[in-house]
């Protein structure tokens, strides 16, 4: 059995340690190497996972030359996702992105063209997709249980992206924090829209089978001192309804710990039923035109390959399955293309035709 080299490249982003936990815990994979510019983020991977300083670098190039992984996990700042792709697609490595897609559509296919000439995989996590609700949904929609999907309400979000670090180990973020970091600068993409939102937009068009909206009208909330969005709210038209995705950073609790209100999750509505899904509740609830009154669904009981990225894709690369929507370039890119318009829309303050 082939024994998968992976190497994890820039720390920006805390679910770094998170994907390193699910590469260290699978049978057929092993941490060969990681890097980032700031060698103190990378203290607690390498104590966690039994790191020897041979296997922390300071320069990715270093550590893809003498590591030689077979896979890369990246989680740059948004805004740095198509410069990191085009400098380690050169290598010949399959990439994990951590989300977004990217910042932009642009950017995301800046990563589609500077991984075509590797013939290698370019897969997006979604973290939100291992989510056993969400996965017990999408089996019933493609069931047809409650028809054809046409419409998802979402919402989504946390207290913060620096309440909590990898492994959701609990923070207190302070204004310095947040004037450090990149999630809360403009510049590098940061936001809760950009951050947040396309779990709404990419998980919902899997929902919906890869329906592309016609427009998008979007509003923002910027809160006094700060550069970005934490809260912002877009309606979608597509030619037969209205959807609607909700991002807020903020929120009373997490969804992890104790579900906030408004819940975050969502809610699928479809010709013949509707289904809600609620972020790692053990049920979901159904109508049905048979059963108008609501029954609750007990989750599946999610298996291999489908509990983590890790080993999704190296499933994925071995057999040759295809990726599970979100993870897949189509997917994604229509859930930006909404994502960006949002972002345009809440700039200009009126509704927009959804970016080509």
């Amino acid at each position: 059995m082939k024994r998968w080299r992976i190497a994890g490249i820039n720390f920006d982003h805390f679910h770094m340690g998170d994907l390193l936990r699910q590469t260290f815990e699978h049978s057929a994979a092993e941490i060969v190497g990681i890097s980032d510019e700031q060698p103190e983020r990378m203290v607690n991977a390498a104590k966690n996972f039994g790191l020897n300083e041979a296997q922390v670098f300071t320069d990715y190039r270093a550590c893809l030359e003498q590591t030689k992984p077979d896979i890369v996990v990246l989680c740059p700042a948004a805004s740095k996702h198509g410069e990191w792709v085009s400098k380690v697609a050169p290598y010949g490595t399959h990439i994990l992105m951590e989300k977004p897609f990217a910042s932009s559509v642009a950017e995301a296919d800046v990563m589609v063209a500077a991984m075509e000439p590797t013939g290698k995989t370019l897969a997006v996590n979604w973290p939100l997709v291992w989510d056993a609700g969400q996965q017990t949904a999408h089996r019933l929609i493609q069931e047809g249980l409650i028809g054809t999907a046409l419409e998802f309400q979402h919402c989504g979000g946390n207290r913060g992206p620096l309440f909590h670090g990898a492994d959701k180990i609990e923070n207190e973020p302070t204004a310095e924090d947040k004037a450090a970091s990149w999630f809360y600068s403009k510049a590098q993409g940061g936001g809760a829209l950009l951050d947040y939102m396309g779990y709404g937009t990419t998980l919902g068009t899997w929902h919906l089978g890869g329906q592309v909206p016609l427009e998008v009208t979007c509003t923002s909330y910027v809160t006094a001192g700060l550069e970005v969005d934490e809260h912002s709210i877009a309606v979608i038209r597509y030619a037969h309804g209205l959807s609607r995705s909700e991002t807020r950073w903020g929120t009373f609790t997490d969804p992890w710990t104790l579900q906030p209100q408004p819940k975050c999750g969502f809610v699928i509505r479809g010709s013949d039923g509707t289904i809600s899904c609620y972020d790692y509740e053990k049920t979901i609830r159904v109508q049905t035109r048979e059963r108008p009154e609501g029954f609750d669904v007990p989750v599946d009981v999610i298996s291999s390959p489908n509990r983590n990225p890790i080993e999704h894709l190296i499933h994925h690369l071995e057999t040759s399955t295809p990726l599970i929507g979100p993870l897949t370039l189509e997917i994604s890119r229509i859930g930006q293309q909404i994502v960006d318009t949002a972002l345009l829309s809440a700039q200009a303050k009126m509704t927009l035709p959804l970016v080509a």
